[in-house]
């Protein structure tokens, strides 16, 4: 003689494993979501590719340089990288772009206390520009604090890391600007 429990158990053995796996599957689309959804106060930090065609002919062609700059510098070849940079600003003078890659390219290099002329120069041509956007701010405040931060200047820098990251926690959470973030 069966049991009468043991005949329903096989049955609801499935629709629990099934109950089990959905409860799972919400958790961790409910995680995901949270982790991955931008709080209100953030921004989605700007990348020099997506500027890369604005502008003149002579904007343009520094910004592609820009790139390469930075394709050099995530390549492990900073002084090439350097020149790079240096070829952008030739072409045109006044792209607070270049100036704000050899920021960063100081900033995570030996002697970043050299990024902050760059990073004032940035700020200026880009306030000249009518910005800078919301979406460059965090890079300098970023590598400002980067710099100082490296430099020795921990209680000036810590701070500025923090608006950063507070800003756009999805670059500047390691507290620095890697080329290939800024790409």
């Amino acid at each position: 003689m069966t049991h009468p429990r043991s005949a329903t158990a096989p049955r609801r053995a499935p629709r629990l494993a099934l109950v089990a796996v959905v409860a799972v599957l919400l958790a961790c689309s409910v995680s995901c979501a949270l982790r991955f959804s931008r709080r209100p106060d953030t921004v989605q930090a700007l990348r020099i590719s997506e500027v890369v065609g604005e502008g003149d002919p002579a904007r343009r062609a520094s910004n592609r340089l820009v790139l390469k700059g930075l394709d050099a510098d995530s390549g492990g070849d900073p002084a090439r990288a350097l020149g790079i940079y240096e070829e952008a600003l030739r072409v045109d003078a006044t792209n607070p772009y270049a100036y704000l890659a050899i920021a960063r390219h100081h900033a995570a290099g030996d002697d970043p206390a050299w990024a902050l002329s760059f990073i004032d120069k940035a700020d200026s041509l880009l306030r000249a520009e009518g910005g800078p956007s919301p979406r460059v701010r965090p890079h300098l405040v970023g590598l400002r604090g980067q710099a100082l931060y490296a430099s020795g200047e921990v209680n000036e820098g810590l701070p500025l890391l923090e608006e950063a990251w507070t800003a756009a926690p999805d670059v500047w959470t390691d507290g620095q600007l890697d080329a290939d973030e800024l790409r």
